[in-house]
């Protein structure tokens, strides 16, 4: 079921974030931020209402649940071109806190007073987001880029959800980029779905030292997407970042593939905490390379396949798992487990000398990744709107989009700061 609602997720984000994005680009992000932060949050209450509904809300949700792509072209907005790197690794270190405290937070409150408290508590947090959202953050579409009123017309080519699709087939340098992200991505939304099962059942860690291996994951993280990114963005550059992150992924995945011991594990994800660099360089590549009226589609295209992978990755390393013969299945507890501190009992079979095939699997996904990051060029300008999108935009695109032929082009820099 859980396979189900992710596939059907993914899809939708798929194909919902790059109209997403082109509409924010359009009628401005805090109202979109603001759309996909409540179909985020939306079927958090269901889990006790309604398991049926939450199954069904949650995978629909897909469609409004892409934030990221309205978040990066909300911070491409505010910031320069050499501010964006860093502010992108706060947004991803932020993301990463959460990962940190919910968890553990959730698991206490859930043992000492019941799932009820978590899932009342997590959805007053939602409506305190909603809220905040509503009252304490301004617009950061500049009015001069967006039209008169939400009743302005839009054409089919603005609404077209595989317009996007159409264009990276169009523009090589989008297509590299697109390609990139779903060969890197893909093994880690795979990992995501079942590492921490794989650590109890395979690895034997106890659920103490999962709790603490997510922690010191999460700090890791925090410490390589805020200071270390901003140090290698500023020494080696945007693209040498991408691949120094794709090859720490890579050793990251070989480790856990062929890691037989705990403390391999631990030592992988230290490498892993660096591989977190590359979501980040990638989004700050395509914004700095993007026109200012085209940040909501080219973040809604990288968001949108990072969608798609969150629907395959799963199915993906379930499959190699399976025909590996490695079982990983959690038991109901026993009657002798209730009212102790014991862990459910476990079945898993292991008959391969290989403990973690679909990691390897992984490794050979984001070798190719790096492979084809390596033909993307450092400066290049992303062009993903026709002629004709840009006449119906008209004085609502970017200032500098209307220049006369000839004209030598300006540099593709905000000049509105919120």
């Amino acid at each position: 079921m859980n396979g189900l609602i992710q596939g059907v997720k993914g899809l939708l984000s798929f194909l919902s974030a790059p109209l997403i994005g082109a509409l924010s680009d359009v009628w401005g992000r805090k109202s979109f931020l603001l759309l996909t932060v409540f179909f985020t949050c939306a079927p958090i209450p269901l889990m006790k209402i309604s398991p049926w509904w939450y199954f069904a809300v949650i995978s629909v949700s897909g469609v409004f649940a892409v934030t990221f792509s309205v978040v990066f072209a909300y911070v491409a907005d505010i910031t320069q071109e050499h501010e964006r790197s860093m502010a992108y690794g706060l947004v991803s270190a932020t993301f990463a806190a959460s990962l940190v405290t919910s968890p553990a937070i959730g698991a206490y409150l859930g043992r000492v007073y019941g799932d009820s408290l978590v899932v009342v508590l997590a959805t007053a947090i939602a409506l305190l987001d909603i809220c905040f959202i509503l009252v304490a953050v301004p617009e950061s579409l500049p009015e001069k880029m967006r039209p008169a009123s939400w009743g302005a017309p839009i054409s089919w080519e603005q609404a077209d959800p595989f317009a996007s699709l159409k264009k990276v087939g169009q523009d090589s340098i989008v297509l590299l980029i697109c390609i990139t992200v779903f060969l890197s991505y893909l093994p880690e939304a795979g990992q995501y779905s079942s590492f921490f099962l794989y650590l109890r059942q395979i690895m034997k860690f106890s659920p103490e030292s999962v709790a603490a291996f997510i922690a010191v994951l999460g700090i890791l993280s925090i410490i390589a997407q805020t200071i270390v990114l901003s140090l290698l963005m500023r020494s080696i550059g945007n693209k040498n970042t991408i691949l120094l992150g794709l090859g720490f992924q890579i050793l990251q995945l070989a480790w856990y593939g062929f890691g037989s011991e705990p403390w391999m594990m631990w030592a992988a994800g230290a490498v892993a905490a660096m591989s977190s660099i590359t979501f980040p360089a990638v989004s700050a590549l395509v914004s700095r390379t993007a026109d200012a009226d085209q940040q909501g589609v080219v973040q809604g295209m990288i968001t949108g396949i990072r969608g798609l992978c969150n629907g395959l990755g799963p199915a993906l390393y379930g499959f190699i798992f399976y025909i590996f013969h490695v079982e990983l299945k959690e038991l109901p507890m026993t009657g002798t487990d209730l009212g102790t501190n014991t862990s459910p009992q476990h079945h898993f079979e292991q008959n391969s000398i290989i403990p973690g095939p679909p990691f390897l699997f992984g490794a050979c996904s984001v070798l190719l990744a790096l492979l084809v990051a390596l033909f993307i060029p450092e400066h290049t300008n992303l062009s993903l709107r026709s002629s004709s999108w840009r006449k119906h935009c008209g004085s609502h695109s970017h200032p500098h989009s209307t220049q006369a032929p000839g004209e030598a082009k300006e540099p593709l820099l905000q000049d509105t700061n919120v």
